[in-house]
């Protein structure tokens, strides 16, 4: 498979179920934004900071969150020690749902992939709604039956779609897939024996400790959280509402384009050899399609950073009301659109990292996510004991510059000996950044005197502001970045009809 084929598959499965996706996430925006008038900030930070990590541990140690760590008032939180048990349980669920997911990902099963994700997450709140308005008195009962419901649909989706993929005339065409039934899918002894094909597990055990220490890396305020008590329930209510309403921008957009160019980087590059040593073609097109993720990635950023921090307070008080946009929750939203800044840039320049590196190379970068795991960690108790929750985001900040950093080392000794120079997609024009300057200052005025006391004549005039400023900033941006206007046009942009339930 060419290259240009590759990165046309690739392009598909980050573009061709943007729409659905887009329209499903609104969806469960709104019946979040309506669940939240009915719960408490206490119950919000339980679910959504405490329990989740008890899935993580599920298998090992989920007895801490019963018998070590502090249980939460039963008048506030009801029935938390069947919670975590619930929580637990759909983790081993969805874990025998993980092959089926990776099989959709790897053979780039566009629509399918969005389809079950999205529909899952739209039965589970609307699940949760409907119990949180007829049986309140349940209280943690409602989450994790509601999440025990969305990881045994989400399954239920891939396993129904590849056994009728499997067992349809069709799929003897298939001949890409590594499967013929649905059964090899399970633990299996190979032709020769051997129960374990020891090469592909030790590259197993590396990425297994790469995510591990991601996930530390990634979910760390989660554990200074639980562990240290640093913030009360009701604060690690609204901060994970902050983080997760910061985050859609990057779970909607920047996670597809990370996932589906991984694949493309994967395939068209041979991992470990450098790049003078490959077939050019492919090292051209990789260094084209880096360049132009790295400026949009930028583009996106900075667009979310600059306007973010004039439009934070209404978005929260639309969101939450005055649960949220009064207090720290302003503040934590602005910081956390500095975070998306670096937040898009690493993921770009990671899902190449972790595609181009050897087996070696990894082992010696999961060293150093050992290391910037617990500084990351001491850190963030350190800046929170010392200004609140946004110390977390400032900490998340600082390990998201280091990281990118790593990523950006790696590139530039990558292409050093070539003629290729993809990280000249982090360049912008100086009109263009003069563009958000001024959008950024006129609509930090118009905050000032327009929002968000004023009565909803004037939020509306704030937000004329600033739908004229980003009118104008993506103007220049079309004008100046023509580069990336061309590489949207031809690969994200063109209506593809060749596209199958892939």
């Amino acid at each position: 498979m060419g290259s240009q084929e590759v990165l046309g598959q690739a392009a598909r499965l980050a573009s061709s179920g943007l729409f659905l996706q887009v329209l499903f996430r609104l969806i469960t925006f709104v019946l979040n934004a309506f669940i939240l008038r009915f719960l408490s900030k206490e119950i919000v930070g339980v679910v959504n900071v405490r329990v989740p990590l008890g899935v993580f541990w599920s298998l090992f140690l989920g007895w801490i969150w019963l018998q070590l760590l502090e249980v939460p008032d039963p008048n506030v939180v009801p029935h938390y020690a069947t919670g975590v048990v619930l929580f637990g349980l759909s983790a081993v669920v969805e874990l025998l749902g993980e092959p089926f997911w990776v099989l959709a990902q790897a053979h780039m099963f566009v629509k399918l992939k969005v389809i079950a994700e999205s529909l899952s997450v739209i039965l589970k709140s609307v699940l949760t709604a409907f119990l949180v308005l007829w049986l309140p008195h349940w209280g943690l009962y409602i989450f994790s039956l509601a999440q025990l419901f969305y990881t045994t649909v989400l399954v239920l989706c891939y396993v129904i779609y590849f056994t009728k993929l499997l067992g349809s005339p069709e799929s003897t065409k298939l001949q890409t897939l590594p499967v013929s039934r649905i059964t090899d899918l399970l633990p299996n002894i190979t032709r020769n024996g051997a129960f374990i094909n020891w090469k592909e597990a030790k590259l197993t055990w590396s990425f297994f400790k790469q995510s591990f220490l991601k996930q530390i890396l990634t979910e760390g305020e989660r554990y200074v959280m639980t562990f240290l008590n640093v913030l009360n329930f009701g604060d690690q209510g609204v901060y994970d509402i902050v983080n997760n309403l910061g985050s859609l921008v990057a779970r909607l957009i920047f996670q597809p384009i990370e996932e589906s160019f991984y694949i493309f980087f994967a395939k068209v590059l041979e991992r470990g050899k450098d790049a003078t040593l490959q077939k050019q073609e492919d090292v051209a097109v990789a260094a084209a399609v880096l360049e132009s993720l790295l400026k949009l990635a930028l583009l996106a950023g900075l667009t979310i950073t600059v306007f973010g921090f004039a439009y934070s307070q209404l978005a929260l008080d639309i969101y939450g009301g005055t649960m949220l946009s009064s207090g720290s929750g302003p503040v934590l939203l602005r910081s956390y659109c500095l975070y998306v800044l670096l937040l898009a840039i690493n993921g770009v320049t990671e899902c190449f990292t972790f595609a181009a590196m050897s087996k070696e190379e990894v082992d010696r970068y999961n060293f150093v996510m050992l290391a910037l795991s617990s500084s990351f960690l001491v850190l963030s108790y350190l800046l929170t004991r010392w200004c609140g929750s946004v110390g977390f985001i400032l900490a998340n900040c600082f390990n998201m510059g280091i990281r990118i950093t790593q990523s950006l080392c790696f590139i530039h000794c990558y292409y050093r000996r070539s003629p290729h120079r993809p990280l000249a997609g982090l360049h912008l024009s100086p009109v263009l950044l003069g563009t958000f300057a001024l959008s950024g200052g006129v609509t930090a005025v118009s905050e000032v005197f327009l929002c968000c006391e004023q009565g909803w004549p004037a939020r509306l005039a704030h937000i004329a502001v600033g739908a004229f400023c980003l009118g104008a900033t993506l103007g220049t941006a079309f004008l100046t970045e023509t580069k990336l206007i061309h590489f949207l046009r031809t690969q994200l942009g063109v209506p593809r009809c060749t596209d199958k339930m892939t």
